[in-house]
Order: C-alpha cells, then sequence, then structure tokens
C-alpha cells in the first residue's frame, strides 16, 4: 500500500505580514517556535519529513515510536516539532538533535523528549487525500483524527485554532513561552503546497533567516567577528543585506572551524559586501567568501535600500531552514509592531 502524497510534498507556508487579515474567511492559530514537519504513516513506516525535504526520523526516534502508536495505519499530518524544557519551549534543546551521534541522539530522546503539535491533516485514516479540501473542512477532520486515534498519553497534542481576534490577542501576550507570532488561514482554500498563498504569519518581533555567504575575522586574531547575510532575489541571486557580529565568546572557536571549511567563491551572486553604498567601511572587502549552506535568524530593528538599517542581533542557527528560501520577501513589508497593533 502507498500513500497518496509523496514523502516530497512540499508543506504549505507563510507569508509575513506586518497586520493580520480579518473577516470571516480567516482562521487563527498559534505560531510555534519548533522545527515544522510532515509526519507520514503507510502501515509499519514511518517518515517524518523536514519543511526542506529532508528526513528527521534519526533525529526524534521518539516521535517515530509515538506515531506508530497512533490507532490509524496510514495518515499524513501536518505539525511542528517541539522541546519543553523548564515550562517552555526551548529551541536550543531541538538544535542539538540535529548531527549528533546515535548515543547522543537516544540520550537526548529520553532526557528530553520532543512532542509534535499538529495543525492539518493531509490524509485521513482511510489513507484518503484531504489536501485538495478547503480548510474548513480540514479542520474539523484533523480534530476528529485527533479525538478518535491518537491516545491522550502520547505527545501529539491539538494546535489550538479561533476565528475570534479577542484570542489572537491573548496569544500575543502570552509570547516567549515557545510562541512566536500568529498564523492566519484562509478557510475557504485547499491546502497549497509550497506556496505562500492563502496563509498569513504575523511575528511579536521582526526576526528574519538569512543565508550566511560570508564572515569577517575579528580585527584581532583569527576567530570569526562578523557574519555577513544574504537573501535571495526573485532571480535567484543572493544579495548582500547586512551583517551580524554577536556570536557569543565561547561558541567561536567551534563557528570558525566550520566557516572556514565552507570558505568558497563568490559566497554572493548579486549585491557584494564592498559594493558603493552609505553602508560601506575601510573594512567591506576584507571578508572570507562562503558557499551558501548555513542560514542563521537574526532580529532586527528595520529594513530598507535593501539593506538591514543596522547590525542585527545573532538569535540562532537554522539548520532545518533551506538556504533557498532565504528570500528578500520576508523583509519587504516593514510595519508597526504586533504588540502596538493588538493594542489599539
Amino acid at each position: 500500500m502507498t500513500l497518496p502524497l509523496a514523502r516530497t510534498y512540499a508543506p504549505m507556508e507563510a507569508l509575513l505580514v506586518d497586520e493580520l487579515p480579518t473577516g470571516d474567511e480567516w482562521q487563527y492559530e498559534p505560531k510555534w517556535d519548533g522545527f515544522r514537519c510532515l509526519a507520514f504513516r503507510d502501515g509499519t513506516k514511518v517518515d517524518v519529513m523536514s519543511k526542506a525535504g529532508k528526513p528527521l526520523t534519526r533525529y526524534f526516534p521518539e516521535l517515530v515510536e509515538m506515531l506508530l502508536q497512533v490507532r490509524a495505519k496510514r495518515f499524513v499530518l501536518d505539525g511542528e516539532i517541539v522541546v519543553p524544557k523548564d515550562g517552555e519551549l526551548s529551541f536550543d534543546e531541538l538544535l542539538l538533535r540535529i548531527h549528533p551521534a546515535a548515543s547522543r541522539i537516544k540520550l537526548l530522546s529520553t532526557e528530553s523528549p520532543a512532542s509534535l503539535i499538529v495543525f492539518d491533516l493531509l490524509v485521513d485514516a482511510k489513507g484518503k487525500s484531504l489536501a485538495t479540501r478547503p480548510l474548513a473542512e480540514r479542520r474539523p477532520a484533523l480534530e476528529a483524527f485527533v479525538a478518535a486515534e491518537v491516545p491522550s498519553s502520547l505527545r501529539i497534542k491539538l494546535s489550538p485554532a479561533t476565528t475570534k481576534m479577542a484570542t489572537v490577542k491573548r496569544w500575543f501576550r502570552s509570547v516567549g513561552g515557545g510562541l512566536d507570532g500568529v498564523i492566519a488561514k484562509q478557510l475557504d482554500l485547499p491546502y497549497q503546497s509550497g506556496t505562500r498563498d492563502g496563509m498569513k504569519k504575523m511575528k511579536s518581533m521582526r526576526t528574519a533567516e538569512c543565508v550566511v555567504g560570508g564572515f569577517r575575522y575579528a580585527s584581532k586574531g583569527k576567530l570569526v567577528g562578523s557574519l555577513l547575510l544574504g537573501l535571495y532575489d526573485d532571480g535567484g541571486l543572493l544579495h548582500h543585506v547586512g551583517f551580524t557580529s554577536n556570536i557569543p565568546n565561547d561558541a567561536k572557536p567551534a563557528v570558525t572551524k566550520k566557516l572556514e571549511a565552507l570558505v568558497k567563491a563568490p559566497g554572493f551572486t548579486g549585491q557584494a559586501p564592498g559594493g558603493p553604498s552609505r553602508w560601506s567601511t575601510a573594512r567591506s572587502a576584507e571578508w572570507q567568501p562562503l558557499a551558501p549552506k548555513l542560514v542563521v535568524e537574526v532580529q532586527y530593528d528595520h529594513f530598507s535600500g535593501g539593506r538591514f538599517r543596522h547590525g542585527t542581533s545573532f538569535l540562532r542557527w537554522r539548520p532545518d531552514k533551506p538556504p533557498r528560501r532565504c528570500t528578500i520577501e520576508q523583509v519587504e513589508q516593514e510595519g508597526r509592531s504586533a504588540m502596538k497593533l493588538l493594542s489599539r
């Protein structure tokens, strides 16, 4: 038997906006701070695929075990992998799962087991695809699936959903415990695989995922001083858009080693450091180009003229994000902060 959706099926994505759409045609859900995934089960075979289409089953064996305990034998769920830690959801604990030895993964899966928060059902318990059905039908089907097929003892939880803006405001007041924004989904649309149509996201602070297109050494010594950030345009060119330099000192030796292993020209295929701009400095040309393999998430104040207006704050590495999806589109919409908007 085979599922009606391939393991390469791309999850639906969201467009970052500075104001949530309103109206009866929209449903709102929390935006969780974890690893997005599609979970496939076909009999005794389980696959957990990342947003980039890479398998995550090796890194989260406890999720595989849980998915095998679901009563239904065939299904596809859309959700977010999270790791609870000290009453919150810890992204740092998630990052520890990527690339360590099997023995380390086994230990972490026992000490800090992951959970799966589900928010869409793409293949139901009968093995029938729901992807062409509108969200107004898929959401009730998901709720029925969780109630009937998922034992309450499992760490597979249904994500809340609402059509009420008052509830959304409460969610925003709770940001910081693993919730980093709100998603708005259009109720009358089918599942939009691999696109940003019909789904919007509003975050609690301005952040962006950027490709590391190069780096500079610190002025003294041979450790990394700053990461040079890049975003892709519609034509596939990687443009230099700014930098981040607040890398923790104790992490710099390991980060430097990682970066030096990826040194490769040209680094940026569009606008590169050293080009004419009012942000140029004497050190603009002193940088090492990198193969576009690494993605970081940064916090920023303002984006204009194709660049971050000031230096950004390094938040974390994002190994779950495909570099090619780090586009300039995510920072083109500037506006008031979420909290200011919702306090009107």
